[in-house]
């Protein structure tokens, strides 16, 4: 796909919150949520019946019993262990509630189309974006050991505005922003660094190529550091390729991966075939130990992009996921600081060490990389 600019522009003077975990982020939102007068966009891909999504939907109850209108867009299936009590509770407080893409045999591959965004909207004035979830092993109300790792970034200024364009976009059965108008437009791929700098980046379904665009882009003209965190490692050939390069031309290129906490054994596995060659070409990888990292970050230089993208095959062309990047001085160096202490919790992984591991490791890898190998064929013949 051929990009020559990004379809939403740069917004200056916007203030950005870096919040690390749910111990940060979910108390910051229910205080939101309180604070909110007129209107509340939610978008989620997990949720469950639990003491977070409790939390939630209990705030959004009362918000919505006092006249504040209220939308949630759940994913029917990343969210289908939501028991019909929180549904009938949410409709009968007035919450409009929207399931996207369910569930069923007559959408044929249509139905792996899903809704991965991670997007709170109040009143046009805060917003939180990143990859959080409305079950527990994000957050409970109690003293709970943390279970995964994860990120918001709270928003305020002119980008808001960019977000709920985008929200409402696929609300709406008639998309109320027009791509093709705002694909004219031709903004700048590198605005100059300043205070409150930022962008929404979005990707899946009518459009695949926003996000991976851009990160190619910056991973091309990287200078000093690279660092990408994602729980999921299947990245496409030009991400490898791009990463391969930025090490070879002296780079410092880092990738913060999961260990064996992880939701989806086989896809760590699956990932761990590209381990090789990139170590061998210098690439440093970072395996997270305390718990599950969940959080989905790049940082480039003097540049960052954070939200619900996990950067893969599955992500970037079938998934509904955005991303705010920014250039804030600010917001830059609270994600260098964050990404540099995990890279200190996570057990460094060397070139001889792989190649010495065990039989069984490698059997496994062969094993799980071959839904893989047949995915990515599949995939690439669609390009």
């Amino acid at each position: 796909m051929s990009i020559d600019a990004p379809v939403l522009p740069w917004r200056a003077d916007n203030q950005f919150e870096l919040l690390v975990d749910g111990v940060q982020f979910m108390p910051r939102l229910l205080a939101a949520l309180q604070q909110a007068q007129r209107h509340i966009d939610v978008c989620l891909y997990l949720a469950e019946d639990g003491l977070c999504a409790s939390a939630l939907f209990e705030a959004l109850c009362r918000q919505a019993q006092r006249g504040v209108q209220v939308r949630v867009q759940l994913d029917a299936l990343g969210s289908r262990a939501l028991g019909n009590t929180w549904r009938q509770r949410l409709a009968a407080a007035g919450v409009v509630l929207r399931w996207f893409n369910p569930l069923s045999w007559r959408r044929g591959l249509n139905i792996f189309q899903r809704d991965h965004r991670k997007l709170i909207l109040i009143d046009g004035h805060a917003g939180f974006v990143g990859g959080m979830g409305a079950t527990d092993e994000f957050w409970t109300p109690e003293p709970w050991p943390l279970q995964w790792h994860e990120v918001m970034v709270y928003m305020t200024g002119p980008v808001l505005a960019d977000w709920q364009a985008l929200f409402d976009n696929h609300w709406d059965d008639k998309p109320s922003l027009s791509w093709r108008t705002l694909r004219r437009a031709h903004h700048p791929w590198w605005p100059q660094s300043a205070q409150g700098l930022g962008r929404v980046a979005f990707a899946g379904c009518e459009r695949q190529g926003d996000i991976l665009w851009s990160l190619l882009q910056r991973l091309k003209l990287a200078q000093r550091q690279v660092c990408l965190a994602t729980p999921y490692f299947l990245p496409t050939w030009s991400v490898r390729r791009q990463l391969i390069k930025a090490a070879k031309r002296g780079v410092q290129v880092r990738l913060l991966l999961t260990s064996s906490y992880t939701d989806h054994p086989p896809v760590r596995y699956a990932g761990q075939r590209y381990y090789r060659r990139l170590l061998k070409a210098g690439v440093e990888i970072y395996e997270y130990q305390p718990r599950f990292l969940h959080l989905k970050a790049v940082l480039v230089d003097d540049w960052v992009s954070i939200g619900s993208c996990n950067f893969d095959y599955w992500g970037l062309f079938f998934n509904l996921d955005a991303n705010l990047e920014s250039q804030d001085p600010s917001l830059v160096q609270a994600v260098a600081e964050m990404l540099a202490n995990d890279c200190q919790l996570s057990l460094s992984v060397s070139y001889q060490q792989w190649q010495q591991r065990p039989r069984s490791v490698r059997l496994k890898q062969w094993l799980w990389s071959l839904p893989d190998r047949l995915l990515v064929n599949l995939l690439d013949r669609r390009q």
